[in-house]
């Protein structure tokens, strides 16, 4: 696990509720807010020896019991929990359990008068990379206002997700931060990852070779709590750099050269419009590959 500096934080003895507290994001999401001084129910569904926090709790976040249990004395929600692929289990399986989840979570807290959750939402919202057609991102930059074109039980859930969060916040005026979360991962992972997309550059258009950091993931979770804000918001949060060491414009113009392009990119500036989490939640990843920019073969 990566050391977190302990800093000044208005979430500084303030107990917040995490689901998902064992996944990875949940994780160093727990050992984030350890440092700032929250106080911490980890709700998870499995043990895990690496989880340390105030409180840890094992249950079902589709439990109207375990999840009433765990939001206890809650003043803040991290909502991670969730079958995290389609291949996470039966299409039944990975659409239910991740839209009840995320239902009786926001609902609880929502009814409690808590005021602020954050969800991990995800890339997959948009429907592209998982789709079964050979679509591509409708422009780039792409950014939360492109149409989507869902078609398999997860990105499915994921924008159910989003639904639910703003239905939470008119029903209840909770305040909900859904992050359409990249690839996420450690870097020693993403470094492995970025090999993969020097030999095999054209794997990663669906996704805009993005990526995030768990550390970087976690610090947004924070933000995402914290920013003065209200309402029901959605923000892409990724990297301002691609997964890939080749230039932006260059893999545009090899594997997407039919999508409109606003502009031109700087480097390895990642395709995707970020103003949104930077100006809402001032969020900019601090840890981010440090790769070469090649000449792009294909």
């Amino acid at each position: 696990m990566s050391t977190v500096v302990s800093t000044v934080s208005e979430l500084n003895g303030r107990r917040v509720l995490v689901t998902g507290a064992a996944g990875r994001i949940g994780r160093t999401t727990v050992e984030h807010l350890n440092a700032l001084g929250a106080k911490v129910t980890a709700l998870s569904n499995i043990e895990h020896p690496d989880l340390k926090a105030d409180r840890i709790l094992i249950g079902d976040t589709r439990s109207e019991t375990d999840v009433a249990r765990a939001l206890e004395g809650v003043e803040y929600v991290v909502h991670l929990a969730a079958l995290p692929h389609p291949s996470a289990g039966t299409p039944y399986d990975v659409f239910s359990i991740n839209v009840v989840s995320t239902f009786n979570v926001l609902a609880q807290a929502g009814a409690l008068g808590i005021d602020r959750a954050v969800i991990a939402s995800s890339i997959n919202a948009t429907g592209v990379p998982f789709n079964p057609h050979e679509i591509r991102p409708p422009y780039f930059p792409w950014d939360e206002q492109a149409p989507t074109d869902v078609a398999d039980p997860y990105s499915l859930s994921k924008q159910t997700d989003e639904n639910t969060a703003r239905a939470a916040w008119r029903r209840f005026g909770i305040d909900v931060v859904a992050f359409r979360f990249p690839h996420v991962n450690s870097a020693e992972a993403l470094g492995k990852m970025s090999e993969h997309a020097r030999e095999h550059p054209g794997s990663g258009v669906r996704e805009a070779w993005s990526y995030l950091d768990t550390r970087d993931a976690a610090y947004a979770v924070e933000l995402g709590l914290t920013a003065p804000l209200s309402g029901a918001h959605t923000f892409f949060v990724t990297a301002s750099t691609t997964i890939a060491p080749y230039a932006t414009d260059d893999l545009l113009d090899a594997y997407a050269p039919e999508v409109p392009r606003a502009r031109r990119f700087a480097g390895r500036e990642v395709p995707i419009d970020l103003s949104a989490v930077r100006t809402v939640l001032g969020f900019a990843a601090r840890h981010e590959l440090d790769l070469p920019t090649l000449s792009l073969e294909h």
